[in-house]
């Protein structure tokens, strides 16, 4: 019934007609017998194509029918009901109430139909010429056919210099993990710590685009950051592989050097939704209301909800319930669909190479008087193999300053891992020998010998000038001056 209901009128029209003066264009009667067998179906019941009772029609009606669809051939398109003239004229709605309505709709973009209709009907009451007014569902059929609906509340970004309104449409990817969507998202149930004081929970989700398949889902009491990010979508890599691309807000944790720089290292792309546009990521809107709605309502009852309990609940209600339910829009089940693929999704790094990934870049400069470097506002010490770096290029994560990372920074290899200043174990006054000078590169001698290079080449052109000397050699055998005696001999 609900396919027939969604067929137009004018077609469920046409196939009943059709089936009236069928069997006359299959098996056409004898001369002279069309008017008895027109007046035998004119005497029958029908089923009305839109109210479903009963309804008779005359000889004469079905006698243009047949004589219609006998003159074509293409029967059904002939026997449809004709669109009438006037349809989409609006002839009630005069030129001046046309321009009323518009100056009504430009003024208060935000009303209600009504609104609009009621104020109009004030209108008439102080002007005769808006009369006579037309009904309210004329007018609403006006507003509509000619996109005069009630309009949103502009958003911040929608009122910046240079806005461009763009259409929105509904999108999925071809294949699977070819996008991921995450985000976070605020419960108002507040939880109870280890300290026992009771905190809002923010609950991270990352969904696969194609097949809503829930990749990973966890609680965090901490707010956004980008240590919960990276800590999230690490899990979310090695339970189902990386993805082509990542889709995020502009929050704070998504934007920090060291998510960027990790996603890039990882080669997965990440774009950004537009700001305050959250339908842009509507799939992950429509699974936070799935969160509050079924899984947070049945812990309702729970009186001390701690994190551990909430996210034993939320892996068991999302592997059992949400990735196993049948999708309304998809038609399988999240899992069903990932299976089906394709598939683009490539493995995982390990944990530890995760770590590493998922830390910004930066230079330093070395101290050469003791070998360390300062990052985020602690000293490391670089290794005297690596004592010749005048500008050390390292990795750390913000978060996590137990080590850093020592790269090369035309390749971005590894080379080793710095740890922080330790003074009391320099204290113990253990050093390490600085290893000799490699066979390749032999030490310089200790002491020179003879005139440098350079300076023999500048006395040789010199010489080469024949210029005299520019000074006068002073002549030993010539006594000094009675002043400098007395002074040379008081010395």
């Amino acid at each position: 019934m609900s396919d027939e209901l969604s067929t137009p009128t004018r077609v469920r029209w046409a196939r009943l007609r059709f089936m009236i003066v069928g069997p006359l264009l299959g098996s056409p009667p004898e001369p002279g017998a069309l008017a008895a067998e027109i007046e035998a179906l004119a005497a029958r019941q029908w089923r009305h194509p839109t109210t479903d009772e009963v309804i008779r029609f005359s000889a004469k009606s079905i006698e243009r029918w047949y004589y219609t669809a006998r003159a074509v051939q293409d029967p059904i398109v002939a026997l449809e009901r004709k669109v009438p003239q006037h349809a989409g004229t609006h002839p009630s709605v005069t030129p001046t109430i046309a321009e009323v309505i518009r100056a009504l709709r430009e003024a208060h973009p935000r009303w209600t139909y009504q609104l609009v209709h009621d104020n109009l009907v004030a209108m008439a009451r102080e002007d005769a010429g808006l009369l006579p007014l037309p009904g309210y569902a004329t007018v609403c059929r006006f507003m509509k056919h000619h996109g005069l609906g009630k309009q949103r509340r502009p958003r911040r970004h929608e009122l910046e210099e240079g806005f461009a309104q763009r259409e929105r449409r509904s999108y999925e990817v071809r294949h699977v993990h070819g996008l991921w969507h995450c985000d976070f998202h605020k419960t108002p149930r507040k939880v109870v710590a280890a300290s026992g004081k009771l905190l809002k929970a923010t609950l991270f989700g990352v969904l696969d685009d194609r097949s809503r398949l829930c990749c990973h889902a966890q609680w965090y009491l901490d707010v956004e950051n980008p240590e919960t990010f990276v800590h999230g979508i690490s899990q979310a890599f090695q339970k189902r592989g990386l993805p082509r691309s990542l889709m995020s807000d502009n929050g704070g944790a998504m934007l920090a050097a060291e998510c960027e720089a990790g996603l890039e290292r990882l080669s997965v792309l990440h774009p950004k939704t537009l700001s305050q546009s959250p339908e842009q990521n509507g799939k992950q809107e429509v699974f936070w209301a799935q969160v509050e709605g079924r899984l947070m309502a049945m812990l309702e009852g729970e009186p001390e909800l701690t994190l551990e309990l909430l996210n034993r609940a939320t892996q068991a209600w999302v592997e059992q319930e949400y990735n196993q339910h049948v999708h309304s829009e998809t038609q399988e089940t999240p899992y069903q669909r990932c299976e089906a693929g394709p598939s683009v999704v490539r493995p995982c790094p390990g944990s530890d190479e995760l770590r590493r990934l998922f830390r910004q870049e930066t230079t330093r400069q070395q101290r050469r008087g003791d070998g360390t470097i300062s990052v985020a506002g602690v000293r490391f010490e670089v290794p005297s193999a690596y004592r010749t770096l005048l500008r050390p290029t390292v990795r750390f994560a913000r978060w996590d300053l137990s080590s850093i990372e020592l790269v090369d920074p035309r390749k971005g290899t590894h080379l080793a891992t710095l740890y922080p200043l330790d003074k009391e174990k320099n204290a113990e006054r253990l050093r390490r020998e600085v290893a000799a000078p490699t066979p390749d590169r032999p030490a310089l001698p200790a002491k020179p010998s003879g005139i440098a290079p350079l300076l023999r080449q500048l006395m040789a052109d010199y010489a080469a000038t024949g210029l005299p000397p520019a000074y006068v050699p002073r002549d030993p055998t010539v006594s000094l001056p009675a002043q400098e005696r007395e002074v040379g001999s008081d010395e």
